[in-house]
């Protein structure tokens, strides 16, 4: 992947927004893992460098710790770390204090932790990814759990994203599944953002929106090959999931690569926290909410004309639903964003949404490619009860202010 021709693509770029790239290597290929000291030192990566990882990513990674003899290395080593909290992100930017850099090892939860820490105490940030399970690597910000409460928060993007094609083929096929689900989400949250810019102004950025579109295709023609022990496969897909976080990058927002369906993900996995429970890898509860809410989304656009309505909140069954974070909620939709569309602009934008919503493939179609990829399709799969599914289905979202067809719908009358 070129980075520099990625950077001129969306220069004076007609959006009036000035993006910006703060990647300066990007490396994927066989056997890197040796070369990894070697080239953050190419990088500008020297001195005390604070490394992070788990048991199961270090074992992943196995000679890392050889090839980065030349720094001064202290190594920050989880069991197994399956939520991003405030409080570790705290203790990681402690711990950075002391260093020069930091090195995440891994990806999903670890990488949200060491991009907040490396943001709040300006350091030099690289990551090596271990599987190709998620889109957050090129990413600007953060999904973090902050006591009852998940939000996404500006982070800091890396310098360096390293990936060894021998380590991403020899992850588990369940990882694998879990990032084709992450790009799955990608049609809605497409769609989301062009239906906000539609009906509120948002700004949208076409350019960056292609770049997500690059990725869809390029990982959609590798379904039937994405569980495989193959390294050129493991490769492509992992540079799929790059470009997407780059789109991110540029706009500095979740909108080219998170919709609806992360917020769904994000509702089930705060009500199993409320109760002490963690939930399955991030990749497979979004492909999951991803079909879930394709089906709504097919349904509405079956609807030729609506009749809209202004929206009255059902504040106490929104409180009841949400629990222990209701009181976040609540501040979050207090103006309702839904204020700033009007009923009968809502109707009258309805051809338009419609036309938005014919570029989805349909929920079976979905469906179909997913399986082939090794995804998970079923709420029972990923270990959400009808009961809980039902409950995210009605109130996931209201837990972001950020405008989606799903937050629109209790404006339509039946």
């Amino acid at each position: 992947m070129d980075l520099k021709a990625l950077a001129d693509s969306v220069r004076d770029c007609p959006c009036g927004q000035t993006h910006e790239m703060g990647i300066r290597m990007l490396k994927v290929g066989s056997g890197l893992t040796d070369q990894t000291g070697e080239l953050l030192k190419e990088a500008g990566f020297s001195g005390r460098l604070l490394v992070v990882g788990d048991q199961n990513t270090m074992r992943a990674s196995f000679g890392l710790e050889a090839a980065l003899s030349g720094f001064e290395t202290r190594y920050e080593i989880y069991p197994d770390l399956r939520v991003a909290t405030r409080t570790e992100a705290e203790r990681i930017a402690a711990l950075a204090e002391e260093a020069d850099g930091l090195l995440s090892v891994g990806t999903g939860s670890l990488n949200d932790v060491c991009r907040m820490a490396a943001a709040w105490k300006k350091k030099p940030l690289a990551l090596f990814a271990t599987a190709p399970s998620m889109d957050g690597f090129a990413s600007y910000s953060a999904p973090i759990t902050d006591g009852s409460f998940k939000t996404t928060l500006p982070a800091k993007q890396p310098e360096v994203i390293l990936a060894d094609t021998k380590v991403l083929a020899a992850a588990p096929e369940v990882l694998k599944g879990a990032g084709f689900g992450d790009m799955a989400a990608k049609f809605l949250a497409l769609a989301d953002w062009k239906i906000s810019h539609l009906l509120t102004g948002e700004s949208f950025c076409a350019r960056t929106a292609a770049l997500t579109e690059e990725a869809l295709r390029r990982i959609c023609r590798l379904a039937d090959r994405v569980t495989a022990r193959d390294e050129e496969t493991a490769g492509e897909i992992m540079e799929a999931l790059v470009l997407t976080g780059v789109a991110m990058g540029f706009t500095k927002s979740p909108r080219p690569a998170s919709g609806a369906e992360h917020m769904l993900s994000h509702f089930w996995e705060l009500k199993k926290l409320e109760k002490g429970e963690l939930s399955d890898f991030h990749g497979r509860k979004v492909g999951v909410a991803t079909l879930l809410i394709t089906r709504v989304y097919e349904q509405l656009r079956g609807l030729e004309k609506i009749r809209a309505q202004k929206e009255e909140i059902d504040w106490a069954g929104l409180r009841a639903a949400c629990g222990s974070f209701a009181d976040e909620v609540e501040a979050l939709n207090r103006p309702a964003i839904t204020e700033q569309v009007a009923p009968e602009a809502l109707e009258k934008a309805w051809p338009e949404v419609r036309k938005i919503l014919d570029e989805l493939p349909s929920a079976g179609e979905l469906e179909a490619l997913m399986r082939r990829a090794g995804c998970a399709v079923t709420s029972a799969e990923i270990g959400v009860s009808p009961e809980l599914e039902a409950l995210g289905m009605a109130w996931h979202p209201y837990i972001r202010r950020r405008m989606t067809l799903m937050r629109l719908r209790p404006m339509l009358e039946a």
